[in-house]
């Protein structure tokens, strides 16, 4: 079993994966639109490009000849995906998978539609009068997002109608691609927010890892830990939910899927046919196979007896706070390497920007998860960025 992989986006997600990928004796090609992202330092090849370019795309799809297509962003010209399907190429989860879930549009409408989950009241919109006319059915407060962006760029709230314009605005800035829409969302008073990761199976059941919960600032997430305590019932609902959408999207992989939790039950919120952010709390050997794994074991068609949970878990994000071109050096790691219970991952962007994510620091073991959240933010509180114009201790 030896398959040549293109993996289409190259951030910390897709690192991870071309590891576990290459445990496992396989090829990765590795694309980004910089050069020296992350995936491409630990794999075979890697290219260059603009994914929004289908020419580019169509081009580096003939030159490598993959038997796998892996997308980890959601900037691609999706619609392509088809025409390499028919040429005999498996694109992870599937074609369909892929279009439906890096547009929001397309993503709600079927879960809310065709499939019948619960979700918040929405509506779309591609002006400023049709988001008013957006904001005056969901209500306030309600939840403006592009229909493409990821990390939560582009994503705000609005809470009163002198909010309306400045929501567009930072919307479309957000915004992904040559896509230049919304999605409205009422907002939905709930209890705590989950990533319950989902993974589909080519010759097996579908299995659901422990829920993760995690908590967001700027629509990015900072920390997240595993399991999520929860009532047992609304766990339940949504795995119900997650398995049917995945269903109907078809593939196999692991899905981050996420709802809202209130005292009525689980909302479906959005869907990420890949490894999520969220997730990389399975680093802290949360689980008997990591999120990465995982996917890497459903994508080459291995099989996945169980999905176990070994210990609780935490993780939080180390963010830059300046730009700089360099790539930079970090300080603080022998004193966070020093608690027997905790990892970092140092990322390897070699470049910064303020609010990037750049590292995370892990904490596990028997404690609480509230509890492991405060040591993992002490962690990461504790690994320093020093930048190019910056002397280091």
């Amino acid at each position: 079993m030896k398959f040549k992989i293109l993996l289409l986006g190259s951030g910390e997600l897709g690192k991870e994966f071309v590891i576990a990928a290459k445990r496992y004796g396989q090829t990765v090609v590795a694309v980004d639109s910089y050069i020296g992202a992350p995936a491409m330092q630990v794999a075979d090849a890697f290219e260059v490009i603009d994914m929004l370019d289908a020419t580019a795309l169509d081009m580096v799809v003939a030159k490598h000849q993959p038997d796998i297509i892996v997308p980890e962003i959601e900037a691609i010209r999706t619609e392509q995906f088809y025409q390499y399907e028919a040429q005999g190429i498996r694109v992870v989860p599937s074609a369909k998978a892929a279009n439906f879930t890096m547009n929001r549009k397309a993503i709600r409408d079927l879960a809310a539609i065709e499939v019948g989950v619960r979700t918040a009241p929405y509506r779309y919109a591609t002006s400023l009068t049709e988001l008013q006319e957006g904001v005056a059915f969901c209500g306030y407060p309600c939840v403006v997002k592009p229909l493409m962006s990821s990390s939560g760029k582009g994503q705000s709230v609005i809470r009163t109608q002198a909010d309306i314009e400045s929501a567009w605005n930072y919307a479309m800035e957000g915004s992904r691609g040559d896509l230049k829409e919304v999605i409205v969302e009422g907002f939905i008073n709930f209890d705590y927010e989950i990533t319950l990761l989902t993974v589909t199976q080519q010759n097996g059941p579908t299995l659901f890892c422990a829920p993760i919960g995690h908590r967001q600032e700027r629509g990015d997430y900072q920390e997240s830990w595993q399991p999520m305590p929860m009532d047992p019932a609304h766990l339940a609902e949504a795995q119900d939910m997650a398995a049917r959408v995945t269903a109907e999207l078809g593939g196999a992989g692991i899905w981050g899927v996420e709802f809202f939790i209130t005292p009525e039950g689980a909302y479906f919120s959005e869907l990420s046919p890949r490894p999520h952010d969220t997730g990389m709390v399975t680093l802290a050997g949360t689980q008997n196979l990591n999120e990465f794994e995982l996917h890497a074991r459903a994508v080459l068609g291995l099989p996945i007896a169980e999905i176990r949970q070994v210990q609780n878990g935490a993780s939080a994000v180390v963010l830059a706070t300046q730009n700089s071109e360099s790539a930079p050096q970090y300080t603080g790691l022998d004193k966070v390497l020093s608690d027997p219970n905790a990892e970092v991952r140092i990322f390897g962007k070699p470049t910064t920007r303020p609010y990037r994510r750049m590292a995370v620091a892990l904490a596990f073991g028997t404690e609480k998860v509230e509890d492991l959240v405060q040591i993992a933010k002490s962690h990461a509180a504790n690994i320093q960025i020093a930048y190019a114009n910056d002397k280091m201790n």
